[in-house]
């Protein structure tokens, strides 16, 4: 489906009770074609989802609070709209349920049909809110360089890599990511974590290009994902993981994990910006 055909972007009357069909989903294979990716993925990975207000009535109609987990696989057929999503835990908020598992159940799911996959799901209850801490993404950072900078649009040319040196294994860190929805033109603010093994990336290069994407429209999953494939193309690294950590907006960040080797996925410790 078009996303231009979603909620997102459109004044919404928000709906009381539980309803699955408030869920948008769009297309992966047709994004990924605008950057050269075909059916066969260069990667694994997940979108690793937080929902910071989703509530719902028990049986006596008290309310309950929790905070989700939801992880969907990168090769999952479908991505799903954020409003939409919104939408649909907002629903939870004026219906009852036996119980929290209930509600995660119901969520994975509805999720997983939608995806085409197996949409894990974990709920996070007001006891063990304590236990949910932050940190930042670990790495060298490049924002400490200064750069004269002016280019605002994705450019991969200013990507390159010192490929008569020895290979090397190294983590990199912007907070620099700014890209921008395809539908509202609202900013998307991120964080960015780049691990690889290979021929030295040039660090002036890659924070410029990283700072490229400031005007570019584009969902998260689609941002990190050109990214993924621009460094491969350009860097030629043997290992990549790129992992970047969007700020909340509805209540929902998107932390989307792309990777070309066996790594789990990461902790999910959010950034002081989330």
């Amino acid at each position: 489906m078009h996303p231009h055909l979603s909620p997102l972007g459109q004044a919404t009357e928000y709906s009381t009770p539980y309803d699955p069909n408030l869920l948008f989903p769009i297309a992966r294979q047709p994004l990924r074609e605008q950057i050269g990716i075909s059916a066969a993925l260069p990667f694994l990975g997940a979108d690793i989802w937080n929902a910071y207000e989703l509530s719902w009535l028990n049986e006596r109609g008290k309310p309950q609070i929790a905070l989700a987990r939801i992880v969907i696989p990168a090769e999952s057929p479908n991505l799903v709209e954020s409003k939409s999503l919104k939408l649909y835990l907002g629903a939870f908020a004026q219906t009852q349920f036996a119980s929290a598992d209930q509600v995660r159940t119901l969520i994975s799911d509805d999720l997983s049909a939608l995806c085409g996959m197996p949409v894990s799901i974990i709920l996070t209850q007001p006891a063990a809110f304590a236990t949910v801490h932050w940190q930042e993404l670990d790495g060298l950072l490049l924002d400490r360089l200064e750069l004269d900078i002016d280019q605002y649009e994705t450019a991969p040319e200013l990507l390159s890599a010192h490929f008569n040196e020895a290979d090397i294994e190294e983590t990199l860190v912007s907070n620099l990511l700014k890209s921008n929805c395809p539908v509202t033109g609202q900013p998307d603010w991120a964080s960015i974590q780049i691990r690889y093994t290979g021929a030295p990336i040039d660090h002036a290069g890659l924070l410029s290009y990283l700072i490229s994407y400031r005007l570019h429209t584009g969902f998260h999953e689609q941002c990190v994902e050109r990214i993924f494939m621009d460094l491969m193309q350009i860097c030629r690294p043997d290992k990549l993981a790129v992992y970047a950590r969007y700020t909340r907006r509805g209540g929902l960040d998107i932390n989307p994990f792309r990777a070309n080797f066996n790594l789990s996925l990461p902790n999910n410790m959010r950034t002081a910006r989330q």
